[in-house]
């Protein structure tokens, strides 16, 4: 383990040569001529991070740091020795290819180690956040036949765990890091001094294609969390997320804001970029504080950055001039959908456009604005090689340019690499979003004239009122632009004259109060910048909305509260 961070472009190498080898001129001849190589039993533990151990053992693959000072830098070989010593240290706890392990890391640096070292195994991971309550702990568990879990060294946590454990009837092992505690393994010194050597598997015991590697429980906006299956070809599909979109280079830094408990992780912190050579970043904090995250931006020389429009909205508050981004060169945005007032201001500030994404956990990047195409602020871009995305109507129908229709992925021909393989034990629910060669993602968008795609909403969450169909983001937008507004939903209340009406649930920012000045005022605002028709006849102010775990706006429970 290095203590030095930073990373060094030079001569850096990368694995594209061997999985998607080629240049392109054009977004056409990119989306037509690009494509993934997909090997015969594919293991990102071996065929990647051992293999650019193997080609560049000093080379940069992990940077990490915390709010308390401390910080590291791990190389390629350093990430070959230390996942060795967690696969023989969970084997020797009876962990064998095919168990079920959930991770509740955090942003710990661990987390890298024993995740890869589940992939040698072959064993199913699920990451999870430190956020999940006692119940959320039985559910995963009894849902998945959890084996092991392996948490930080927190005992808030570790409580969670225990407490679950006597409603979990799978879960016979518990482990942590850093900690001595009753019952529990602490895998700090198997981690820190075990043997650093595990052959790869053979026979029976070896991985292939289309066995599970991950299972993410999706923190849905309405019902139970679906747990998504993805095979051992998925960390291939990220190297469009990193190479094409979030335009990762060898050598250097990228930096993607998530917990590694959320499916961003994948997408940002780990398989596409160690495919492409770049290093990752990690900044371990417990609360989010921008100024903070600049700081470590750089300090560390970060080159590439990716966060979703609730970061940007706080870091374009700060002073960014202040700050020594010169090294900062591109920069991404997902999660939710952008804002065109936080692109604009960062542009401004910046200098850099940020370049918007759209996919789900069951999915890689299947949108985006990629580097040949000019951003259109609030538009997705357009759809990504592999991907065959078209927009249906409520009767299955093609739409028109400029008419909202469900984004549905034509999966006939071939299947997204990287795409999932269904709701695991739930093929009811799978057929119901996936038949007949189509998988219909339940969003909401259209396309415009020159096939740029722009999000509307969750199909739940989209209605008419007075015979228009209204999707909420373009009224949440307007309303984000309004100094007042720090966060709102838009959601349809019953009205016995237009059947459904335009509500709004809003947190004011400090300086504000609510009045129904303010609401008169709100709803000008939102009139002048998008349709009349548009605008919240129902105003109202709250202190905080209801989210899901990851942070998501549950306008279900808004919809229910007010029935």
């Amino acid at each position: 383990m290095e203590k030095t961070p930073g990373t060094d472009r030079a001569g850096a190498a990368s694995l594209l040569d061997l999985y998607a080898p080629g240049a392109y001129a054009s977004y056409e001849e990119f989306y037509e001529h690009f494509r993934i190589q997909v090997p015969a039993d594919f293991n990102f533990g071996f065929d990647v991070v051992d293999e650019m151990a193997r080609r560049a053992p000093a080379q940069k693959a992990l940077v990490w740091c915390d709010d308390n000072g401390a910080e590291a830098a791990f190389t390629f070989a350093d990430m070959q020795r230390a996942s060795n010593r967690a696969a023989r240290a969970l084997t020797a706890l009876g962990i064998r290819k095919g168990d079920v392990v959930m991770l509740i890391l955090k942003r710990r640096y661990e987390f890298w180690f024993l995740a890869v070292a589940l992939h040698k195994i072959g064993a199913v991971c699920i990451p999870a956040t430190h956020l999940l309550t006692v119940k959320d702990v039985v559910y995963r568990n009894n849902a998945a036949d959890i084996k092991l879990i392996v948490t930080v060294n927190d005992p808030a946590v570790m409580d969670c765990v225990d407490a679950a454990q006597a409603q979990s009837p799978s879960l016979v092992l518990k482990a942590n890091v850093g900690a001595d505690r009753p019952g529990w393994h602490n895998l700090t010194p198997e981690l820190e001094n075990g043997p650093d050597e595990f052959p790869r598997p053979i026979g029976a015991a070896a991985t292939t294609n289309s066995d599970s590697l991950l299972l993410y429980f999706t923190s849905g906006t309405t019902g139970m969390p679906k747990m998504v299956r993805h095979n051992f070809t998925y960390p291939l599909g990220h190297i469009l997320t990193a190479k094409y979109w979030q335009n990762v280079q060898a050598g250097g830094l990228h930096f993607t804001v998530a917990d590694t408990g959320w499916a961003k992780a994948a997408w940002g912190k780990i398989y596409g970029q160690w495919i492409c050579g770049s290093a990752v970043m990690v900044y371990d904090y417990d609360k989010f504080v921008p100024k903070k995250l600049l700081e470590v931006i750089a300090r560390y020389g970060v080159t590439t950055f990716c966060a979703p429009p609730t970061i940007l909205r706080y870091l374009i508050k700060e002073d960014l001039e202040t700050f020594d981004l010169s090294k900062l060169a591109y920069c991404t945005v997902a999660g939710e959908p952008l804002n065109p007032e936080v692109y604009n201001q960062f542009l401004k500030k910046t200098g850099l456009r940020l370049m918007e994404g759209f996919g789900q956990t069951e999915v890689t990047v299947a949108i985006a604005t990629y580097p040949w195409i000019a951003p259109k602020p609030g538009s997705m871009g357009k759809p990504s090689p592999g991907y065959e995305i078209h927009l249906l109507d409520d009767d299955g129908g093609p739409c028109e340019a400029g008419e909202e229709g469900q984004v549905a992925i034509f999966t006939g021909q071939r299947k997204p690499v990287g795409m999932f393989d269904g709701y695991h034990r739930d093929p009811e629910l799978t057929a119901k979003v996936w038949h007949d060669g189509v998988y219909y993602t339940g969003d909401v968008a259209y396309r415009d004239e020159d096939g740029y795609f722009w999000f509307v909403g969750r199909a739940d969450d989209c209605f008419k009122s007075s015979g228009y169909r209204i999707g909420p983001f373009e009224i949440e937008s307007a309303l984000l632009e309004h100094p007042a507004v720090l966060e709102c939903a838009i959601t349809a209340e019953p009205d016995p004259d237009r059947g459904l009406v335009v509500k709004a649930t809003v947190v004011l920012t400090k300086n504000y109060t609510a009045s129904e000045e303010l609401v008169k005022t709100l709803q000008e605002h939102v009139k002048k910048v998008t349709a009349p028709y548009k605008y919240p006849r129902i105003v109202e102010f709250v202190s905080e909305l209801p989210k899901t775990i990851s942070g998501k706006i549950r306008r279900v429970e808004i919809r229910t509260n007010q029935e």
